[in-house]
C-alpha cells in the first residue's frame, strides 16, 4: 500500500488530514506559516484519495486501516515523537479516532470544521445515505466539473477564485473515482462517533469552524463543551473551507494556539 505524503520544516510534528473527497492540496496554504513558525508540517492523502494507492477491493477500507495508515505517516516522517494532529471534517473526526487510539502520539488536536460523528440512529441514516449518493455519482460521472457543482463549496469553500482553492480543485478533480467511493461506502460514512469518548482526550484541542458553516457550528459547540482542554474558536465570513477561505485569519487562530499551550513534555 502506498500512501502519498510530505513533510516540510522541521521542530514539533504537525499532521494535517482533509475531509472526504478532498486531498493533500486543500492544505497547502498552511505549509508556509506553520513551517516559518518552527513546526514540521506533514501533509497525506488517504487511501483511495489523491496520489495514494486507491485499492480495487471495498474490504482494504476502514477507519481502523485510516488511523493505521495516519500512524504509517507520522512514523515516516516523525519517527518515534508525539505530534500536533489535526484535520478538516472528516479529518477530524479521524484524528479523534486516532488520538483515542495512540494518545501517546498525540500532543495536542486541531479539530476543524468537523464533529463527533453521530449518535442517533437517524442521522446516522441520513449521513449514510448522503455520502451514498456522492459514491453513486462519482461512479457514474466521475469528478469532472466536481469542485464547480453543489459541492463545492464542501470541497473547496466559498471563493473558488482564489488559487489555492483552484489548485484544490485540480488535486480533487485528479482522484479516483472508484477508490473515493468506496472509502465513502466503508469509512466516510460508517464512521463511530466519538461523542461519549471525547472527556479521554485531555490534550490540548482546538475546536475552530467558519460562521456560515451551518452544518457543523452545533457539532463545535458541542465538541469544545465536552473535550477536557479545548479552545473554541469562530472565523466570520468563513464557510466549511475555513483554511482556504480565510487562510490568514486561520493560520493565525493556529498558531495562537499552538504557542500559547503549556510545552509539549
Amino acid at each position: 500500500m502506498l500512501l502519498c505524503a510530505e513533510a516540510h520544516g522541521a521542530g514539533e510534528p504537525l499532521i494535517l488530514s482533509p475531509g472526504f473527497c478532498q486531498t493533500r492540496e486543500n492544505f497547502r496554504p498552511q505549509v508556509a506559516p506553520l513551517t516559518t513558525a518552527g513546526f514540521r508540517v506533514i501533509l497525506w492523502d488517504y487511501r483511495g484519495h489523491g496520489q495514494s494507492d486507491a485499492p480495487a477491493d471495498p474490504a482494504a477500507y476502514s477507519m481502523e486501516r485510516v488511523t493505521g495508515d495516519l500512524r504509517c505517516v507520522l512514523d515516516w516522517a516523525a519517527p518515534g515523537q508525539r505530534a500536533v494532529v489535526g484535520g478538516l471534517s472528516f479529518g477530524g473526526l479521524a484524528s479523534q479516532h486516532f488520538a483515542l487510539a495512540h494518545p501517546e502520539r498525540v500532543s495536542a488536536l486541531l479539530l476543524i470544521a468537523s464533529g463527533p460523528g453521530f449518535k442517533r440512529a437517524e442521522a446516522q441514516a441520513a449521513w449514510q445515505g448522503q455520502v451514498e449518493r456522492t459514491a453513486a455519482y462519482l461512479e457514474r460521472r466521475g469528478f469532472a466539473g466536481y469542485a464547480a457543482g453543489p459541492a463545492g463549496p464542501a470541497a473547496i469553500g466559498l471563493r473558488p477564485e482564489l488559487p489555492a482553492a483552484q489548485a484544490a480543485a485540480r488535486a480533487i478533480e485528479a482522484q479516483s473515482p472508484q477508490g473515493v467511493a468506496h472509502f465513502g461506502r466503508r469509512v466516510a460514512g460508517p464512521a463511530p462517533a466519538t461523542l461519549d469518548r471525547l472527556a479521554e482526550l485531555a490534550m490540548p484541542a482546538l475546536v475552530l469552524v467558519g460562521a456560515l458553516d451551518r452544518d457543523y457550528t452545533r457539532a463545535a459547540e458541542v465538541m469544545a463543551a465536552r473535550l477536557p482542554n479545548a479552545r473554541h474558536v469562530v472565523i466570520e465570513a468563513a464557510g466549511h473551507c475555513v483554511n482556504l477561505e480565510r487562510a490568514a485569519e486561520f493560520n493565525r487562530a493556529v498558531l495562537d494556539f499552538l504557542q500559547s499551550r503549556p510545552a509539549p513534555a
